[in-house]
């Protein structure tokens, strides 16, 4: 049993640590990177859940190739909705109820 937290335990801390440093980041301005800084807190919370709870730093090569298999997906979807968002043309009419101010006042019904 010892065993196990002497494994656990400081993976344990090390994701509150990284859990705090997110919070402390919220109340940061960082002018522009905190979204830099917030995606590589979670790549290493990421990376931290994957090799310690996930077991991929055994050599069982079908779960490294798992792991790898789900890695190349994730890439290939968020590649794609990036595209997808960098693709959509701009917002040129106004939204409902956001007009310019030129519009005729709309007619009340009976």
């Amino acid at each position: 049993m010892s065993a196990i937290l002497q494994h656990v335990l400081p993976v344990w801390l090390a994701l509150l640590a990284l859990l705090g440093a997110s919070l402390a980041l919220a109340y940061a301005p960082l002018h522009g990177l905190n979204g830099v800084v917030s995606l590589g807190i979670a790549a290493m919370k990421a990376i931290l859940v994957a090799v310690f709870f996930m077991n991929l730093r055994r050599p069982d090569p079908l779960l490294r190739l798992a792991g790898g298999a789900s890695l190349i997906w994730m890439s290939f979807l968020f590649a794609l909705t990036f595209a997808d968002l960098a693709a959509r043309a701009p917002e040129t009419q106004p939204q409902a109820g956001q007009g310019t101010g030129s519009e005729p006042p709309m007619r009340q019904p009976f």
